[in-house]
């Protein structure tokens, strides 16, 4: 029972699954919507523009039926007057059309917004099946679409009829009016049954696209072992993961050992720890630590430094406040601003020594590192507890 409970589409299509479906084309679309939304453009069109397009048609009309003497002598001028009459025509109905067009492009946007993909265009031999071709036939989606045709025949047919039949009088009384008020009068109750026929497009779009949509989120949906084999596949090989952090570590190793050169001093255990520390009186609030290392790291720390002419101080208790609690590109802890202070003094007395000569400056001893920050004092916190508190 469990197995067949793990084979049935129960989840919902995951952030994933959705995407991959929209790769391929795989988006829910109405047609209903489509042609309601086309219908509605251009009953607008001619609302807007039918005046000025029925003008410009009427005297393409005239102008072919109006013969000139030189045409009728000589016939070779007939075709090129048919090509310009076909071109203004064209260019009546350009605006017209070209509404349309825009129709078109844009209604499937109304669901999914913008999609262009060829990967419904590419051939799959798996559609020339007839066995599967006569199985899409007679499918439940099928008996679906059968009915909703007939539903919207029946709909869009029946509000028809009744519109018809609703405004026959004034159709009989167009036989007995004059034609320049029978035209106008023609134009409206044909307006009016368009609207009115709209009105049952509207309602069957109203019922289509969450219909449509149902169906596409029923289609993509995903068993128990499908979901977890796509959670398994995003959180990847351990091996993979477990490289990808190693190549993560040694990229941030080199950049922090390529920030090295800028340090003004590297604080030294020393030979446990080293910490590179830089700082300018323009921009910093405070000195921040640019490379820090323990072992093998902190000996390659005081290898760059030494090749690169960066001082470097042996400060055991500094040099491991420091390693424990500050990280690379932070600033100092407010508590070793003093200790700091004193080093940097140092190293800047230093470097005016080498430039200029004088006295020499004397190394500073006993720094003022508060206790609680040296990890070799047993009683520091150490996440949270004391280093002899049980975990």
């Amino acid at each position: 029972m469990a197995e067949e409970s793990d084979l049935e589409k129960t989840e919902q299509p995951s952030l994933q699954r959705l995407e991959k479906a929209r790769e391929e084309g795989q988006v829910a679309r109405s047609r209903e919507l489509t042609t309601f939304v086309l219908l509605m453009a251009g009953g607008a069109g001619l609302w807007f523009m039918g005046s000025a397009i029925t003008q410009k048609l009427v005297k393409v009309l005239r102008d072919g039926l109006t013969l000139d003497k030189r045409m009728t002598y000589d016939t070779e001028q007939l075709l090129p007057h048919l090509h310009a009459l076909s071109f203004d025509a064209l260019l009546a109905m350009t605006p017209f059309l070209f509404i349309l067009l825009l129709a078109a492009l844009l209604s499937p946007m109304l669901l999914n917004g913008w999609l262009f993909t060829l990967q419904p265009l590419q051939p799959k031999f798996s559609k020339l099946n007839p066995v599967a071709g006569i199985g899409r036939m007679f499918s439940a989606n099928s008996l679906v679409e059968l009915i909703k045709a007939i539903a919207k025949a029946l709909v869009v047919g029946g509000i028809g009829a009744w519109a018809i039949w609703h405004n026959k009088d004034a159709v009989m009384l167009l036989m007995t009016q004059p034609l320049e008020g029978a035209i106008p009068q023609l134009g409206y109750l044909m307006w009016s049954c368009f609207v009115t026929i709209m009105g049952g497009m509207l309602l069957i779009v109203a019922i289509d696209v969450p219909f449509q949509l149902y169906q596409h989120n029923k289609k993509l949906m995903m068993t128990k072992e499908e979901v977890r084999r796509e959670s398994k596949e995003s959180e990847g090989n351990p091996e993979v993961k477990g490289r990808i952090r190693r190549m993560q570590r040694e990229m941030a190793q080199r950049r922090m050992m390529a920030e090295i050169p800028t340090a003004d001093v590297v604080v030294t255990n020393p030979t446990h720890f080293s910490v590179a520390l830089r700082y300018s009186e323009t921009g910093m609030r405070a000195p921040v630590v640019v490379a820090k290392g323990a072992e093998l790291t902190a000996a390659r720390i005081r290898e760059i430094a030494t090749e690169h002419g960066v001082p470097i101080l042996e400060a055991p208790p500094l040099a491991r406040a420091l390693y424990k609690h500050t990280e690379i590109g932070e600033s100092i802890p407010e508590a070793l601003y003093t200790a700091v202070a004193e080093v940097l003094a140092y190293i800047y007395q230093l470097r005016r020594y080498r430039k200029e000569g004088g006295t020499q400056p004397q190394k500073p001893d006993d720094l003022p590192v508060p206790a609680e920050l040296d990890p070799a004092n047993a009683s520091i916190p150490v996440h949270g507890k004391l280093a002899g508190e049980s975990t």
